[in-house]
């Protein structure tokens, strides 16, 4: 999914562009791991690269920051960080490429230290992306990929602050799909407290069951920047997509199942615990959403010029 930089990549740390090698921290400055950030595409078009959504991904970055009440220095401003990334990009000769800014505290030694008395870490990465697929192959594109429920259920939402794009939040995530894995699925579907289906390890839900499209609510999932994507293309095509919570075995009996997310673009699920959804295989309503979303990442044909920013 994701190349090994070369010899001579660089990345931006702390205002000031460095070698891959050499942007290394203290051991204690990751300790506990209070960071937010957010995962970028940018996509080969004629003349260089495009990424998708630019101002949106980081716009939500520092929404999860405040959320956690982690400061960005203001000389780090939007605009700045914006323009960052797309340097990145230039400096590493890259079009293909997955982008993550993050946001982090440094020197953590222990929980009790206010944020205040802590320093703050601003960094932003590309590397080269050459998968067809967050999955693998071009297979799990058309013929789709398998699911589990997790053990794991998702953080209540008084437990931890689940809209920000946190680190912290990845670790059930992380645990589900290794779990899933272990059984021969792609990947997770983790329930909430109450049995009802929130997302997978990195990506929002969709069902499409008799002609109408549903998804989990906002209270639920994190605020996907791709799912509210396909939901404003599904509507433009007259295809309105209900919020409402989803029990696991409408997601059984549904027509079509697909996943959204940077990574995983617009991706069919096939099977979810053993059970083959609609065909088996990748559903026209998938079809159809995945090559809108193809198209307005790339610039071809109808697409709205505001979703992308030129490297």
């Amino acid at each position: 999914m994701i190349v090994e930089p070369r010899a001579d990549h660089v990345v931006w740390l702390d205002g000031a562009f460095v070698p891959w090698r050499e942007a290394t921290m203290h051991v204690t400055d990751h300790h506990y791991g209070v960071g937010v950030f957010e995962g970028v595409r940018a996509y080969a078009v004629e003349g260089g690269a495009a990424v998708f959504r630019l101002q949106d991904h980081t716009a939500r970055l520092f929404r999860s920051a405040h959320i956690i009440r982690i400061p960005i220095p203001e000389k780090y401003g939007r605009d700045l960080l914006n323009d960052v990334q797309l340097e990145v990009l230039r400096l590493n000769g890259l079009t293909n490429a997955y982008i993550r800014p993050f946001v982090f505290f440094g020197g953590m030694l222990g929980i009790s230290p206010g944020t205040q008395d802590l320093s703050v870490h601003v960094a932003v990465m590309a590397l080269e992306w050459n998968r067809p697929s967050a999955y693998g192959g071009a297979g799990s594109i058309s013929t789709g990929i398998s699911l589990k429920s997790a053990s794991f259920v998702r953080n209540h939402a008084g437990s931890i602050l689940s809209k920000a794009k946190a680190n912290a939040n990845y670790m059930g995530g992380i645990l589900a799909r290794e779990e899933a894995r272990a059984c021969g699925a792609d990947d997770a579907i983790i329930l909430d407290h109450d049995g009802f289906v929130t997302e997978t390890s990195g990506a929002n839900v969709f069902a499409v069951s008799r002609g109408r499209i549903y998804t989990p609510p906002l209270e639920s999932v994190l605020e996907g920047i791709t799912r509210e994507t396909v939901i404003a293309l599904a509507a433009e095509r007259g295809w309105p997509v209900v919020e409402r919570r989803l029990a696991r075995d409408e997601l059984y009996v549904a027509d079509e199942v697909f996943l959204t997310g940077t990574a995983v673009e617009v991706t069919p699920v096939r099977e979810i615990d053993g059970r083959s959804i609609g065909s088996g295989a990748r559903g026209p309503v998938t079809e159809k959403l995945q090559r809108l979303y193809a198209a307005h990442v790339r610039g071809d044909g109808e697409h709205r010029s505001e979703w992308l920013s030129r490297a």
